[in-house]
């Protein structure tokens, strides 16, 4: 557990190394969360990979204990990919799987796409690679955070992420103040920072390993989104998960880390 000192602030990141140890050379997995939660939502993920492979994980800035890069802050994707490579560094990782999901799953995608010698696969859950395809968010988040508040648009947030009694209740306690204790203008600076983001000019360039993870039911990113990602990325596959929404790696973060496993084997089987 440990801060790295970025332009922006502090970010917090924790290595996990309990391989076991017969796992020689253990490779490793960088875990990047998306909006409004924090490196928490991996938690169910972990049981299923950390006998044989090292867990990075962090806190994206803005949220959990990594600081607020303030409000007037100027949110880039060029920034995120270079907190990504510059946790995997201070983890001392040269070559890694990355995962991410929502907006860190856009964010794996461009390292994917810009920095092929960094990674090892890249799995994308519930993320978009064109902003615009992005539903349900434009004018509707600062509508409702403006006229009711964070901890109204966390309220509303949970229904388009989960369906009824998907979740305990303390993992829907969890999530949902960690919806409605973060800031307003990070939530929103990194909301409007996806919905100019596209990537579709850059997707055919990947040639690494890449596992697509698609909820039925988001109400932001489309099952057609994700299968029209898979169709420009040779060799990518996708799993739709059926009765599943936005809030996927959490309400099925078992499920997930299961998959993950099995992808992870059957290209790296060493």
């Amino acid at each position: 557990m440990a801060f790295l000192a970025r332009p922006s602030g502090r970010i917090y990141y924790e290595a996990i190394d309990i391989t076991a140890p017969w796992v020689r050379d253990p490779e490793t997995i960088l875990f990047h969360h998306g909006v409004s939660t924090d490196r928490g939502l991996w938690a169910e993920w972990l049981p299923h990979l950390v006998d044989r492979y090292r867990i990075v994980r962090f806190d994206l800035r803005g949220f959990g204990q990594s600081d607020d890069p303030g409000k007037d802050y100027q949110w880039a994707l060029d920034d995120l990919i270079a907190d990504t490579m510059a946790v995997a560094d201070a983890a001392g990782c040269e070559r890694f799987h990355m995962v991410g999901e929502s907006t860190g799953g856009t964010v794996a995608i461009a390292c994917a796409a810009r920095m092929p010698e960094r990674l090892l696969s890249v799995t994308a859950s519930n993320a978009a690679y064109r902003g615009a395809s992005v539903r349900n968010v434009q004018g509707k988040w600062d509508d409702v955070i403006a006229r009711d508040g964070q901890a109204a648009w966390a309220a509303e947030m949970m229904a388009g992420r989960f369906f009824p009694d998907a979740l305990t209740p303390e993992k829907f306690d969890w999530f949902e103040r960690e919806h409605a204790t973060c800031a307003p203008h990070v939530t929103l600076g990194l909301a409007n920072m996806l919905l100019a983001t596209d990537l579709a000019s850059e997707v055919g360039k990947i040639a690494i390993p890449m596992f697509l993870m698609c909820p039925d039911s988001s109400p932001f990113v489309a099952v057609d989104e994700m299968r029209d990602l898979m169709n420009a990325v040779e060799g990518a596959e996708l799993m739709v998960f059926p009765h599943a929404r936005h809030g996927l790696p959490l309400s099925h973060g078992a499920e997930c880390g299961a998959q993950l496993r099995s992808f992870l084997e059957r290209h790296f089987p060493g």
